[in-house]
């Protein structure tokens, strides 16, 4: 393995599976010198790995292991080695505690011209920030990302594009969030995964929801329910705006089984059941009905 192909390691990433993708890395990590640079930024995404896990006390151990070899002189390794402790914080609930680490790693990249962590920084800083700071730093984000020359930070747009509509929304400024949503979705139709795009088209309908356009709105979410059954799958967020949405429109029995159908899918979610348990509630009270 060259030089080369260490620094091609994230592309081993599997966010559904981090447990596999630890196991790949620690296999990548066997065929690396330590003198390598590529050793210890391998090392800060075992710890995030870890992290996701949920084992955040070895994802600290991991970190620290790095830390030991950093030395004096700031390097990607360095960048890298905080925004990951900054997100095992916050991953355990800790949100207070990863900010500090968060702006490390953004003052770090910025003077080492790293514009994609630069942009990873100011979206992990939007991510533990209230709705209006983190409408600020999006828009950073959206910048940095726009004006730079560096391919793989453009590719931050389409993610950028959408937590930036989440923010407005969150805000109650629902016009400009439909913008940033569609703005996310034609990114993710000229580059993105079946996935994304209709992760963006879910949250479009979702802002016309918002604006009262909801005919419109349920119109979209039929036809991502369409897609989905033609490939065997279903989608539970889905099935709770199509229930959303009806309800809004007063079809309240058409409503139900939809109401029904997303609890029977999202209660499987064991992160919202930790952490939404009232819409959850919420779900299951209308799909009874």
């Amino acid at each position: 393995m060259s030089s080369q192909d260490f620094f091609n390691f994230d592309s081993l990433w599997d966010y559904s599976n981090p447990h596999q993708t630890e196991m790949k890395f620690r296999e990548t990590l066997l065929q690396v010198p330590e003198d390598n640079p590529a050793y210890l930024e391998l090392l800060t995404q075992i710890a995030r790995s870890q992290g996701l896990q949920q084992k955040f006390d070895r994802a600290h151990q991991t970190l620290d292991q790095v830390e030991r070899r950093l030395g004096n002189y700031a390097s990607r390794a360095q960048i890298r080695c905080s925004l990951e402790r900054g997100r095992v914080f916050n991953s355990a609930g800790q949100p207070d505690e990863a900010y500090p680490f968060f702006e490390q790693a953004l003052d770090l990249a910025k003077k080492l011209s790293e514009d994609f962590y630069a942009v990873d920084a100011l979206h992990m800083l939007a991510i533990v920030s209230p709705p209006a700071s983190a409408l600020d730093l999006n828009l950073q984000a959206i910048q940095i990302a726009e004006s730079s020359g560096q391919e793989k930070a453009r590719g931050w747009l389409g993610s950028l594009f959408n937590n930036t509509g989440w923010s407005y929304h969150d805000l109650g400024d629902y016009e400009s969030a439909l913008k940033f949503f569609k703005k996310a979705e034609a990114v993710r139709r000229s580059k993105g995964s079946v996935t994304e795009i209709r992760i963006a088209v879910w949250c479009v309908a979702r802002a016309l929801r918002s604006l009262g356009r909801v005919e419109e709105a349920l119109s979209k979410q039929m036809t991502l329910k369409t897609e989905f059954e033609s490939t065997g799958e279903s989608d539970g967020y889905v099935f709770e705006e199509i229930g959303e949405c009806l309800l809004a429109l007063k079809r309240t029995d058409e409503a139900h089984p939809y109401f029904a159908k997303a609890y029977e899918i999202l209660s499987q979610d064991m992160g919202l059941v930790d952490k939404e348990p009232t819409r959850l509630a919420h779900l299951k009270e209308l799909g009874a009905m």
